[in-house]
């Protein structure tokens, strides 16, 4: 698992979310990428996110909270309304006023609804809170609902939230590209933390690499490298190579930035080519004229 984190909060729940994440490195542990303490501007509003993990198989949103008091027994999470534990409202480390499960409803459809519109929205993001308890805390998770999009996990154990995302990951193909996430990382201002492309595929992402993606972060010349290093090796195999445009190409110039139509992009790329063919005929058209005047 990649870890990037962004201004941490020092929180007890981030402290040990952190240590978690970077101790999966085994081939049974999860893979992915994970940010931690990210944000995304959507709808006019700005969306605090505590962790977003992102799987070749899915994408999480890791609300962590840390209980206050050294309570025992079972921690009722009902749909709406405070948390409980034998009748009595416990208390959480964090000072929003909304419940974990609230924070997670509304930080994961704000992340669908801004992936919906760059022309992911077939993404499925689910949403977890990780409750973590004091240490010595005897406590059991009772969820009054049922929602396979939502899950409370208690951050007593750290296989318990591998094993959820391990359980994501064997429910169905693999959905996130490499420039997919490549795309959330630059949409949601992150580009700095952006893994380069040999280390996203380590961690189990496939599919064809936008080197343009990259344009600006510091992974720039290790994605360009690994573009050059797969046409080396579709030109070792024997196999036919596409012709890469130059950089003074309109498409390279104002490339792609996401999977919808730009009609500003688009109107800047169709004039750039239009004035570089005229030009090229003006040019012709000179030469020509010049050996037909003076020409023997």
């Amino acid at each position: 698992m990649l870890v990037r984190v962004q201004n941490a909060a020092g929180t007890l729940a981030e402290r040990v979310l952190i240590d978690w994440l970077r101790t999966w490195k085994g081939p049974g542990d999860p893979h992915g990428v994970a940010t931690v303490n990210c944000s995304l501007f959507q709808a006019d509003r700005l969306h605090q996110f505590d962790a977003v993990v992102w799987t070749p198989n899915s994408c999480v949103i890791i609300e962590a909270e840390a209980l206050v008091e050294q309570v025992s027994g079972e921690l009722e999470v009902p749909l709406n309304g405070p948390w409980r534990v034998g009748g009595q409202v416990v208390t959480l480390e964090g000072a929003d006023r909304r419940t974990p499960l609230d924070a997670s409803r509304e930080h994961t459809f704000a992340l669908q609804s801004w992936l919906a519109e760059r022309g992911l929205g077939q993404r499925v993001v689910h949403g977890a809170v990780l409750v973590v308890p004091p240490n010595g805390t005897n406590l059991r998770v009772r969820q009054l609902w049922n929602d396979p999009s939502f899950q409370v996990l208690l951050g007593d154990d750290q296989r318990k939230l591998a094993d959820y995302l391990n359980a994501l990951a064997s429910q169905g193909r693999a959905q996130w590209t490499v420039n997919d996430v490549a795309m959330a990382f630059r949409g949601m201002a992150i580009l700095p933390y952006l893994p380069s492309p040999q280390d996203l595929v380590a961690e189990g992402f496939g599919g064809p690499v936008d080197t343009t993606l990259w344009f600006g972060g510091p992974q720039q010349a290790q994605a360009e490298a690994y573009v050059e290093q797969q046409v080396l090796a579709a030109q070792s195999s024997g196999r036919s190579l596409a012709i890469r445009a130059p950089w003074y190409s309109p498409w390279e110039l104002y490339p792609k930035q996401s999977e919808k139509i730009d009609m500003g992009r688009a109107f800047l790329r169709t004039t750039m080519a239009l004035g570089m063919l005229i030009a090229f005929a003006w040019v012709l058209w000179f030469v020509l004229s010049v050996l037909l005047t003076y020409a023997p």
